[in-house]
């Protein structure tokens, strides 16, 4: 008696704590599953979903959506952002969907969290697809802080910015927030020639209920510095064993995505091979929607 009460009192605890995670699922259950990974801290998986998961699962995918824990629309004032609770929330999705094994589709900072789950949990992953993700932290940083330097060579006020940076610990909150904040000055973000299919897409997305919901979690950052001690990092070797373990791992990346360098580019290509990598023109960081036919098909093309 005591066991059963044990046993349903852990999977009341593991169901009310899967409530709280917001998810969503796009296209048949019987075709292969494809767990998209939104960006962050702080971000969600909204763009993505009012762009593009449709989309995807309309080319043979089970494409599922979520947004972590504290995150978005999965409202948890207890979370605390880090690695191992983003492990469980992604394995909740498993559980919830009824998947053992899925290809991961991570973006951005998702791409640490998909790259560190894979190689921790490699039975659970078939593929891992980087789009735009993070791998070489300072090295995005100091790639970042090296271009402004000479875009504002000749402006006073934004080199003693950029000096500010640099005096900064670089394992802060603070520090990766003011470089991405920079970024965002140099345009690195923004698409260097919006096509009529990318404006569309923007503007029924901000025109839509996802944009409303389009929730940003300013703590989130915070606690993740806070509370993780692994929040600076050099993925190379990880990704390399993940090769290693028989995992493939594709990249896409936009050509025009200003806060990776040509050698992490190159880096990167060499890591998961040329036939796995691909760089989309005109296209920066939110590579689904600059360039959203182009991406569809890469993943198609890689997945199957």
């Amino acid at each position: 008696m005591k066991f059963m009460f044990s046993l349903l009192f852990i999977i009341g605890s593991i169901f009310l704590k899967a409530q709280h995670l917001y998810s969503k699922a796009y296209g048949n259950p019987k075709n292969p599953p494809v767990i998209f990974i939104h960006g962050g801290p702080g971000g969600n998986a909204t763009l993505f979903e009012g762009t593009t998961a449709q989309k995807l699962a309309d080319k043979g995918f089970y494409v599922i959506v979520y947004d972590r824990r504290g995150e978005g629309r999965s409202k948890d004032g207890n979370a605390t952002m880090t690695f191992k609770e983003s492990f469980e929330d992604l394995k909740s999705i498993y559980t919830t969907y009824n998947i053992k094994q899925a290809n991961i589709l991570a973006h951005s900072f998702g791409g640490i969290i998909g790259t560190l789950f894979t190689a921790q949990f490699p039975e659970k992953v078939k593929t891992l697809t980087l789009a735009g993700a993070l791998f070489t932290q300072q090295e995005t940083y100091d790639h970042i802080l090296k271009q402004a330097k000479e875009h504002f060579k000749n402006d006073p006020v934004n080199l003693k910015e950029i000096s500010e940076i640099e005096s900064l610990d670089n394992n802060s909150a603070a520090y990766r927030k003011r470089c991405y904040d920079m970024a965002g000055k140099l345009g690195f973000f923004d698409m260097p020639h919006p096509t009529p299919e990318s404006e569309k897409l923007r503007t029924e997305y901000k025109a839509g209920e996802f944009y409303k919901n389009n929730i940003r979690n300013p703590d989130s950052p915070l606690k993740f510095y806070q509370n993780e001690l692994q929040n600076n990092l050099d993925n190379t070797s990880v990704l390399k064993d993940i090769r290693k373990k028989g995992i493939s791992i594709f990249a896409v990346y936009g050509k025009n995505d200003g806060i990776f360098s040509e050698k992490q580019m190159a880096d990167l290509k060499n890591i998961v091979g040329k036939k796995n990598f691909r760089l989309i023109y005109n296209c920066s960081h939110y590579l689904f929607v600059d360039q959203q036919d182009d991406f569809l098909q890469f993943i198609k093309l890689s997945l199957k």
